[in-house]
C-alpha cells in the first residue's frame, strides 16, 4: 500500500463555489468582516459541501479510536497501562465530559476499537469487532505492529470513513480514547517536524508530573531514534512509532478527504496523523479544522505546519474528542447564519428607484447587474493551507 497514491485522489475543497460563497457574503446585510472567522467557517463550508448559500450540519458524529500503547509501561501516562477500556467502557455509560457533551448537542458517538489491550468480552461486539491487534510494541525498543497489521489499521480507518460518508455523515469530530498515545504522537510529530523531544514532550491529558514527563520525554527521544530511518515511508514510520489507532485514524483523515467529508480535530493525537495524512497528501489539510487548542506543544507545532489555526482555545485538555465536540456549536452557528442571514436590496433594486423619480418606468434600461462589484479575493481556508 502506498499512501502517496492519496495525493492523486484528494481534490480541495471547491474555489469557484468559494468565491461564489464570498460574493454572497458581500451582499448580507451583516458588514464583512463583522461577524470574524463564522464569516470564513461559513465559506469553507460552502466550498467543501459544493453549495451556495451553505447547507445545515444535520448529521454530524463523533468518531473515537481506541488503543493501548505498550510505552505506557513506562509511566509516561497519568493513568494505568493497558487500561483504555476503561475510558471506552465509562463513554459508552455517558459518564465522561464528551458522553456528556456528545447527549447535550444530541451527536451520536462510535467508538472503533483499534487496538486495545483487554479481552473484547469487556465491551460491546460493536467496538471491539474491528480490532487490529491487542495493544501495541513498546516504541522506545520495539515497533509498535508490524507492517501488515499497520496497513490493516490504514484500511480500517479507510472502511470507517467510507461506512460514515455512506449513512449520510455530513461533518465528523474526531477523537481518540487511548493511554501511552500522546507519546506515540509527540514522536511522530517531533520526527516529522525534526525537532527534538524536549520540544514536543507534554503532560497529556491525564497530567503528568516532572518525573513522569523526563520519563516521557526520554521515551521520545528513544523512538525519535527509532523513526528517523524509515520517515521517507508513511507506512513505515505508523508501524515503527505509531500503534493501530494512530494508524486507523491516518486511514480515515485521508478518506474522509477523499469522500470531502469536512472533519473538527481534537487534541495532539489526531493532529499527529493529520500531519502524517498531510505528509501523504498535502491537500488534504483543507478538509480539517482544528478544533481547539490543548496546550501540547506537539499540537500547536503541527497545527502550524499545516496551516491549521483551532477554532477554540479554552484550556481544555481532556482530550477524547471533548475540544472538538464543543467546537461544533460554532460550525452550526457559521452555517446557519451563512444561510439565513438576508442580503441587503439589490444594486439593481436601487437603479429601478431612480429611474422612477426621473420619470422612467421601472425595469427600463440595462439596470445593473445585482453580483456586480461583488467580487473580492480569496481569502486563505479556515481549512488549511498545506504547507510543504
Amino acid at each position: 500500500m502506498n499512501l502517496d497514491d492519496f495525493s492523486d485522489l484528494i481534490e480541495r475543497p471547491d474555489g469557484g463555489v468559494r468565491r461564489d460563497a464570498e460574493e454572497r457574503r458581500e451582499r448580507l446585510i451583516v458588514p464583512p468582516g463583522a461577524l470574524g472567522r463564522l464569516d470564513e467557517l461559513g465559506e469553507w463550508l460552502s466550498a467543501a459541501q459544493q453549495s451556495v448559500p451553505v447547507r445545515a450540519i444535520e448529521r454530524p458524529r463523533v468518531v473515537l479510536f481506541a488503543g493501548d500503547h505498550g510505552v505506557a509501561e513506562l509511566e509516561v501516562s497519568g493513568r494505568a497501562a493497558g487500561s483504555a477500556h476503561e475510558l471506552v467502557r465509562a463513554t459508552l455509560e455517558g459518564a465522561t465530559p464528551l458522553a456528556v457533551l456528545a447527549r447535550q448537542f444530541s451527536v451520536p458517538v462510535r467508538i472503533v476499537d483499534a487496538g486495545l489491550d483487554c479481552d473484547p468480552e469487556l465491551l460491546p461486539e460493536s467496538v471491539v469487532r474491528h480490532r487490529v491487534r491487542r495493544g501495541s510494541g513498546r516504541i522506545d525498543i520495539e515497533d509498535a505492529m508490524t507492517a501488515e497489521e499497520a496497513e490493516r489499521a490504514l484500511r480500517l480507518g479507510m472502511a470507517i470513513a467510507d461506512e460514515e460518508a455512506d449513512s449520510g455523515t455530513d461533518l465528523v469530530v474526531l477523537g481518540d480514547l487511548s493511554v501511552g498515545g500522546t507519546t506515540a504522537a509527540g514522536t511522530l510529530i517531533a520526527a516529522l517536524c525534526g525537532t527534538d523531544a524536549s520540544v514536543v514532550t507534554g503532560r497529556g491529558g491525564a497530567g503528568i508530573d516532572d518525573l513522569a514527563w523526563m520519563r516521557k520525554c526520554a521515551a521520545i527521544r528513544d523512538a525519535l531514534r527509532r523513526a528517523r530511518p524509515v520517515l521517507g515511508d508513511e507506512l513505515e514510520l505508523l508501524a515503527a512509532v505509531g500503534g493501530a489507532d494512530l494508524a486507523a485514524m491516518t486511514g480515515f483523515l485521508l478518506q474522509c478527504a477523499v469522500r470531502r467529508l469536512p472533519v473538527i480535530l481534537d487534541g495532539v493525537v489526531s493532529a499527529a496523523c493529520a500531519l502524517v495524512g498531510q505528509r501523504a497528501a498535502f491537500r488534504a489539510p483543507d478538509w480539517w479544522l482544528a478544533g481547539q487548542a490543548s496546550g501540547e506543544p506537539a499540537q500547536a507545532k503541527a497545527l502550524d505546519r499545516m496551516a491549521l489555526n483551532p477554532l477554540l482555545d479554552h484550556g481544555v485538555t481532556v482530550g477524547e474528542g471533548s475540544g472538538a465536540l464543543l467546537a461544533l456549536p460554532l460550525v452550526r452557528a457559521a452555517a446557519a447564519l451563512a444561510a439565513e442571514l438576508p442580503e441587503r436590496a439589490s444594486d439593481a433594486g436601487n437603479d429601478d428607484a431612480d429611474k422612477h423619480d426621473t420619470g422612467e418606468e421601472p425595469g427600463e434600461g440595462t439596470g445593473t447587474d445585482e453580483g456586480e462589484d461583488a467580487g473580492i479575493e480569496g481569502k486563505s481556508g479556515v481549512g488549511g493551507t498545506a504547507a510543504g
